[in-house]
């Protein structure tokens, strides 16, 4: 095996402190904050509070504000790079949502104004402009998600998949988030003050970072990736654990992911967002960490705001410019350090050697993430490179408009469809109502399947990591808040529902439920969401010696599903579900093992149907492995994904049985992850449902199943038999 590094070798920032790379680091190093007075929309309410707005007019277009400070942002990190990144992996939350906030306000329901909703629309538009042709993953794990995307990535490079990875974050000012913390009480009317003993919360910010990761070192690298660790608290949804364990996790996981010594980290660039208990969690944490001498510390967030999704990726940008230019920024907004966090934060700019920064992250659900940047080759920290490998089947669940797993395959048996919605009661059926009060339709959802693949997997052990995929996230809280808020002239804001709308919402109520402490990731990547999460786990897995969680899941809503998801429109029965896997990493458990073999973006990729097939070993090997075939063509892409199924039969000569499961089960984004859920239980059976097979039967004598996902990418999962 070969040893593999990542080197930054292209970085690009807006924010509040300015645009571009040269006016933030001089507003570092003169200790400028640019936390100011809201002017982007107005409040009908009070007063506006201090945020980290941009200044100066963003010329938009047709595109939604987080689309274009991510291109604004991408622009810098690939200025000097001629050629296309292999992939493309970003950090968002909030997607498009300011425009849709406009529309929905004036109550404006032509689909087209939502075309840039869906967060992952925004890594979709980079990996466009840039003419990426591999896979497009986008994560929201809220305020830990540029962070996380960075480790992704990392992961990319180490398995020897990519030479290039696009990786950051994106997010702008909304509505949403600015009413929703202000609603938690978690917003300082003075502006953020972290670590100081007068602290009162956050300000809301939005930014834009990105960095150009590559696995071979080039002339003009900035800095090394040298590692990252995630963690969950498991704890609360929105409170981080007292004693800081989870963030304590994270830590150590970076500092063994990265090779390195305690000794060895400089500066720590810490979460630091000004609330009194994220701020006391970190201090407990890094008080157990370094319990002997600490290295240099600040939280840069009184000067930027705590621009969510972004502010891990430009932490990760402000890490690399502290190792180039030894540099060490203020810990801005604090006057008067709390005594009782036990850290004494750099006060004013501080031009020192600086090697290695330890920088954190963490967000609702217990999200923790930290990574450590270090000077180019300064540290002997490369990790071998790691293939890799299909993932053993311990249990699986799907949910469908017929039912259960049980009732859904029934259904299938006797050529019956699975369209339509279960009802709350019936979704809700194997949980207790103490454990879904409060919740509304996906969170239930979620947990319900999580509950049944456990159960299925027949293992006393609970799992300790969750991968969740969703196309569309808990549309029904955000719209809900949404509606509140324009109804009450924004007075009267639901902290429940704010709470609630966040992406990786269901996946830590998993990880409350099973007690989860490891990596939690959600991934929303349209209809290849659930294929996001399952790559995730793949490059994930060896970090996770236990079984884990990697399902898809998504509602429908009769108000904004067929304006958010073109392909919502072409199926006159509305329908939502999904599927869960518990999954392992060792081989020797189970006679069943799920793989991602293939994901490409189609654009600019004319030969990526024969790339596929090459992928999977030619015609012959297709031929003789796999027994069916399960193919989703999303709705908005029917005509185009027919397309590319008849050059596929074409080039493979696949004849045995196919199932095109979107007209069975219908359609929403996570339909995918329900094929997988079916493709499984036929491989167990041995057989295919005589309705498949011209009513004549069919054994698989061995052979496994493909699901193949076409449309805007081309996917490949295996379902194979040891």
């Amino acid at each position: 095996m070969t040893d593999v590094q990542n080197y930054i070798c292209g970085m690009g920032i807006i924010s509040s402190l300015g645009h571009g790379i040269k006016q933030t680091k001089y507003a570092l190093q003169t200790g400028r904050s640019g936390i100011g007075p809201l002017t982007l929309f107005s409040t009908a309410a009070n007063p506006p509070l201090p945020v980290g707005e941009i200044p100066g007019s963003i010329d938009s277009g047709s595109l939604s504000r987080t689309h274009q400070l991510a291109r604004l942002a991408a622009e810098q990190a690939m200025a000097k790079c001629e050629q296309s990144p292999d992939a493309v992996v970003m950090g968002i939350t909030t997607g498009g949502i300011l425009t849709t906030e406009m529309h929905l306000q004036k109550k404006a329901y032509s689909p087209e104004l939502y075309r840039y909703h869906a967060v992952g629309s925004v890594a979709e538009e980079i990996a466009r402009r840039y003419r990426c042709t591999g896979p497009v993953i986008t994560v929201s794990t809220a305020c830990s998600s540029g962070t996380v995307a960075i480790k992704i990535a990392i992961e990319m490079l180490r398995a020897g998949l990519f030479k290039r990875v696009l990786t950051g974050g994106a997010d702008s000012l909304c509505r949403l988030t600015y009413h929703g913390f202000n609603s938690l009480q978690l917003i300082d009317p003075e502006g953020a003050r972290p670590l100081d003993e007068n602290r009162r919360g956050m300000s809301v910010a939005e930014g834009a970072a990105m960095l150009l990761l590559a696995a071979d070192q080039p002339d003009n690298a900035v800095a090394e990736i040298l590692g990252a660790g995630l963690s969950c608290d498991a704890h609360h949804s929105v409170t981080p654990h007292p004693q800081g364990k989870g963030a304590l996790a994270a830590m150590q996981a970076a500092i063994k992911d990265a090779g390195i010594s305690i000794s060895a980290i400089d500066y720590i660039n810490l979460h630091g967002t000004g609330t009194p208990d994220n701020d006391l969690s970190e201090a407990h944490a890094i008080n157990r960490l370094f319990s002997v001498q600490k290295p240099l510390l600040s939280s840069v967030k009184g000067a930027f705001g705590h621009s969510l999704a972004a502010s891990g990726a430009i932490e990760a940008v402000v890490s690399a410019i502290c190792v180039s230019s030894h540099l060490v920024p203020a810990n801005t907004g604090c006057r008067f350090p709390d005594p009782d966090l036990k850290l004494e934060p750099v006060r004013q700019p501080a031009s020192v050697p600086v090697d290695c920064v330890l920088s954190n992250s963490f967000g609702f659900g217990g999200n923790n993430a930290s990574v450590i940047i270090g000077a180019p080759d300064k540290a002997d920290c490369s990790i071998s490179s790691a293939k890799i490998k299909p993932l053993a089947i311990l249990g699986c669940a799907c949910t469908t408009g017929a039912g259960t797993t049980e009732a859904t395959m029934a259904n299938l048996s006797k050529g019956a469809a699975c369209k339509g919605m279960l009802s709350v009661q019936a979704i809700s059926k194997n949980l207790s109502p103490r454990t879904v009060r409060r919740l509304k339709r996906l969170p239930r959802m979620a947990l319900s399947l999580a509950l049944a693949a456990y159960e299925n997997a027949n293992r006393e052990e609970k799992p300790s990591s969750v991968f969740l995929g969703t196309g569309w996230g808990a549309i029904s809280e955000t719209y809900d808040f949404l509606t509140g808020l324009f109804e009450t002239d924004e007075r009267f804001p639901s902290p429940t529902d704010f709470v609630a709308s966040v992406h990786n919402a269901p996946s830590g109520q998993i990880a409350l439920k099973f007690r989860s402490t490891g990596p939690n990731i959600t991934t929303s990547g349209g209809d290849y969401s659930f294929e996001q999460a399952l790559l995730s786990a793949h490059l994930l897995s060896r970090d996770i010696g236990e079984s884990f969680f990697v399902m898809g899941v998504d509602e429908s809503h009769p108000v904004v599903s067929h304006l958010f998801d073109k392909s919502v429109v072409a199926d006159d029965i509305p329908s939502d579900g999904g599927g869960s896997f518990c999954l392992i990493g060792a081989h020797d458990l189970s006679e069943l093992y799920l793989n991602l073999a293939f994901y490409e973006n189609t654009e600019n990729n004319p030969g990526v149907i024969s790339s596929l097939i090459g992928q999977l070993g030619g015609p012959r090997k297709i031929k003789t492995s796999y027994g069916i075939l399960m193919v989703g063509i999303p709705g908005g892409d029917r005509w185009e994904g027919e397309k590319q199924l008849r050059t596929f039969l074409s080039l493979s000569g696949f004849k045995d049985p196919l199932i095109d499961y979107r007209k069975l089960i219908g359609e929403f984004a996570s339909a995918s992850a329900v094929a997988a859920v079916i493709a499984t239980k036929f491989i167990e059976d041995r057989k295919i449902p005589p309705r498949f097979c011209n009513n004549r039967s069919f054994r698989l004598n061995g052979k496994g199943a493909l699901v193949l996902g076409l449309g805007k990418f081309i996917t490949a999962m295996e379902v194979l038999r040891r």
